[in-house]
Formats: structure tokens, C-alpha cells, sequence
């Protein structure tokens, strides 16, 4: 086992799978890959299991059912936690995320900059490829409004390709993050900052996703407009510290 793991959750990404695995694996860093799949019918699963045969650093873990992006991603820090790794990356199938980043982030949580590294698409500029000029603005706006109502001090509180010490994930209550989809990002780093946890973020180049369906829904963009608010009165009662 190595001591890094990059948990990869999907639905319907048999189109990007394979080639983002092998993408990982080709970097110079000695780390595991857990594909967590919401039982896609598109045979996302079978790609994968397919490349555990050649591959055995890669591992799968099949869910019943899409039930969205944070209890996929409960389910994969769980299992990881179980397993022992010492550091664990958060990261999207379809390349939006660059994996070559993977590696100078891995850093900053090896050389103890952070407990908790983001992937930004704001820091030093706007970093987006290939969307059109309205979804920039509305991510902008996004992270504006985050960052005016929890605090958090991050240029990209929404990002989602992030690398946290285990401990930092140990520290954290999961279970009781309750949202399903990117408000769960916001939730994870604000937890962490709320206990004290040093996050860090480093620029990386964010481009739109060629192949496969985006995600994004309404009912994801509604639960992250007035999830944060709840997640900011309940953080006001709530004891914070870690040791």
C-alpha cells in the first residue's frame, strides 16, 4: 500500500475513466487510486475492474445507488481512513482537474506547509478553460458569496480537487455533513478551518470537461445557496478544536 490515495468518484464516466487512471498512474509519486461508483449503467465499474487485473495499486468500490458527490465521497475517505493512507486527494474523471498537479501539491502537505491543500481555479487569476463567460461569472459569484458568509479565507471555497492529511479527515465529523452535492467541498473546508487546520491553495489550470455529462443541477446550485447559511448558525453553537 502506498501512503497516498486519490479518490475518484463516478457516475457514467466510462468515457474518462481509463485514461484519468492512467494518467495517475503515470505520475512520479507512489499512490493508490479508489474509484467510488454510484453502480453507473454505463459500465464504469467493469473499465475499472479491469484495470485492477494490470494495475494493483487501483481499487473500486461500487455503491447501490447515485445518491451524489459527498455520501460518495463519505464512502471513500471511510474506507481509506480504514485502510491507513497518510494523505488522500479529492478528484473529478473527467481531467478538469490536472493530474500532473497532484504532484506539487502532494508536496505541500509532505514539507508540512498545510493540513489541507486546494487545487484553485482563482488564485493569482482566473485559471478556466473552455467555459463560456456567464458560468465564470457565476462561479466567481459563488465564491464571493462563500467567502462573505462563512469567512473562509480561500479564493476557490467550491473547488473540488482538494489533498488533506488523514488526520484532518479524522478530525471531522462526516457524518454529520450532510449535503450531497458541491456544497459538501464548501462544508469540508470550512470544518477544517473552523478547528484550526492550515489550508493552502495552489494555482492550478481548471478546463471544462470534453467528454461524459456534467453533474450540475439545479438542486445542487439551490442546496449550495442555503445549505452554507445553516452550516454558518450551527458552526456559531458548535465547540471547534483539534488537537
Amino acid at each position: 500500500m502506498n501512503p497516498v490515495v486519490v479518490v475518484i468518484p463516478t457516475y457514467n464516466e466510462a468515457e474518462n475513466i481509463q485514461s484519468i487512471i492512467k494518467a495517475v498512474l503515470a505520475l512520479p509519486i507512489a499512490t493508490d487510486i479508489l474509484v467510488v461508483d454510484d453502480n453507473s449503467p454505463d459500465g464504469t465499474a467493469a473499465i475499472v475492474e479491469g484495470l485492477m487485473e494490470q494495475h494493483l495499486q487501483v481499487q473500486l468500490t461500487v455503491r447501490k445507488k447515485k445518491e451524489g458527490l459527498g455520501p460518495a465521497y463519505v464512502h471513500g475517505f471511510k474506507w481509506a481512513l480504514d485502510k491507513g493512507y497518510l494523505y488522500l486527494f479529492e478528484m473529478d474523471a473527467d481531467f478538469s482537474h490536472p493530474p500532473e498537479a497532484l504532484v506539487p501539491m502532494l508536496e505541500v502537505l509532505e514539507h508540512n506547509k498545510a493540513d489541507l491543500v486546494v487545487g484553485s481555479r482563482y488564485k493569482k487569476g482566473i485559471r478556466v478553460r473552455q467555459w463560456p463567460l456567464g458560468r465564470i461569472m457565476l462561479s466567481l459569484g459563488a465564491s464571493l458569496y462563500v467567502r462573505l458568509i462563512t469567512g473562509l479565507p480561500i479564493a476557490d471555497p467550491t473547488a473540488g480537487f482538494v489533498g488533506h492529511r488523514t488526520d484532518v479527515l479524522r478530525a471531522l465529523d462526516l457524518e454529520d455533513i450532510q449535503f450531497k452535492g458541491y456544497a459538501f467541498q464548501i462544508a469540508l473546508k470550512f470544518w477544517a478551518w473552523k478547528k484550526g487546520f492550515r489550508i493552502a491553495e495552489f494555482p492550478i489550470i481548471f478546463t471544462d470537461r470534453i467528454q461524459g455529462d456534467s453533474k450540475m443541477n439545479s438542486s445542487i446550485i439551490s442546496e449550495a445557496i442555503f445549505g452554507i447559511w445553516t452550516m454558518k448558525w450551527r458552526s456559531m453553537f458548535k465547540k471547534q478544536k483539534h488537537e
